[in-house]
């Protein structure tokens, strides 16, 4: 996978659905769903721009290439899961869509904090 490609296109998708829920669902979400889809397009925006600089930090050997693989795809795996779900259940109202959340949550932290061990573990 190219990381930072991925993490360019997902950049795009972040801007795009934060202007979606700025513009396009602004008439439909009440004040409650409002601030869910405004958090999932802030967390989709951070770790996607992870995507774009963990594979910098192992190209310049600071990191051993298969750990920034494997950081970056539990970056993915957070997006997905927890960004994800917090813009179905904006969408949706169903509350029981939060429960996958916190495995998205788990997961970037997993990631941050496999990219700090890798770091400490070059220096």
């Amino acid at each position: 996978m190219n990381q930072p490609a991925a993490g360019a296109l997902l950049l795009a998708l972040a801007v795009a659905l934060g202007a979606f829920g700025a513009h396009g669902l602004k008439d439909r979400l009440d004040a409650y769903s409002t601030g869910i889809w405004e958090k999932a397009v802030f967390y989709h925006f951070i770790h996607a721009l992870g995507l774009v600089v963990v594979p910098l930090l192992a190209r310049s050997g600071m990191i051993e290439p298969s750990q920034g693989g494997r950081v970056c795809l539990l970056l993915l795996a957070g997006i997905v899961l927890f960004s994800g779900s917090l813009y179905v259940l904006a969408l949706s109202g169903v509350p029981v869509l939060g429960a996958v959340t916190p495995f998205g949550g788990l997961s970037v932290i997993a990631a941050w904090l496999l990219l700090a061990y890798a770091l400490f573990q070059k220096s």
